[in-house]
Formats: C-alpha cells, structure tokens, sequence
C-alpha cells in the first residue's frame, strides 16, 4: 500500500566491437534492474552485422545460459566474462562453461594471454564513454518510449560517425 518511492531510468546495452568501437547490437530497457536479460537480445542483433570470435563481458552477465548462446548458437570461439562467486558458497562452478572459466581466469602472470584477452573489455567502456563525450550524456524524452527512441537515435548517430 505503500507509494513507489524509487527512480526509474532507462538504460542502454550495447555489443561493441572491440577493434572499432562500433555497436553492432543494441537493447534498451529500464532500470534499476538486472543486466543479464538483455545479453541474448543484444548479441541476437549484434550477430545480424558482426561474426563473433569471442565475447568480452563483465560478471553481470555470468550465467551459464550466456556461455552457451553465445559459443553454440551464435558460434562464438570463446566466451570471457567474470565470474560472479555468488556468495563464495560452492568454490567451483558445476556447469561446463562457468567452470572453464575458473581454469582460465586462475592467478596468472601478468602478460598472461587471457588476462590480456579481459583487458580488451575496456575498449567497450571507451565507445561508451565516446558516445556519452560527442553526442550526450543524458535523453531529453519525458515518456518511456521517447526516451528509448533518443537512445537508439543516440546509438545510430554514433555509429554514423565513426564511418
């Protein structure tokens, strides 16, 4: 019976190219909220433009649904995404994918090929913060659906202008 007290806003998920910056894939929704469901759209997109060799993502997207879609569906040669201990209960994942992910993500050496391979995540984080920098850091839209579409206009102009 109480009034709903908390902010929403509207959030853009992107699948990015790494070597461009370019967002092959886009989904908006609304926040706060939990990333993972807009993984499967986003890379369903993005997979329309881009052949995916390998997907860089953070632990918000751990989950062993995503390792598989992305590697049996979508084709992709290897899936890198943090894990997320989820409580530090079980120290080793059961599910097959999750579980490789703990054998590569191990303390390594700091050259060490896989650590280089997370690093490259950062090259998203950079189209997101190009995008933000040259176009805007906020939507103008008063309702939910213009919001979304001066996201999706804020993305296409973005990949405009890297051409």
């Amino acid at each position: 019976g109480r009034k709903h007290t908390s902010r929403l806003w509207t959030k853009l998920t992107v699948a990015c190219d790494t070597a461009s910056h370019f967002f092959a894939g886009a989904t908006v929704s609304t926040g706060p909220s939990n990333d993972s469901p807009q993984l499967r759209p986003a890379m369903a997109q993005a997979s329309l433009a881009v052949t995916w060799d390998r997907l860089l993502a953070d632990a918000a997207f751990d989950a062993e649904e995503h390792h598989r879609y992305c590697r049996e569906e979508l084709g992709a040669r290897s899936t890198v995404i943090t894990l997320n201990r989820r409580g530090q209960g079980r120290k080793r994942p059961t599910s097959r994918y999750r579980r490789q992910m703990v054998r590569r993500f191990r303390k390594k050496p700091r050259r060490s090929r896989y650590r280089r391979v997370y690093g490259q995540r950062w090259q998203a984080e950079t189209g997101i913060s190009m995008l933000k920098r040259c176009l805007a850091s906020s939507v103008n839209g008063h309702t939910y659906w213009s919001q979304c579409r001066d996201l999706w206009l804020l993305a296409i102009t973005y990949n405009i202008m890297l051409c």
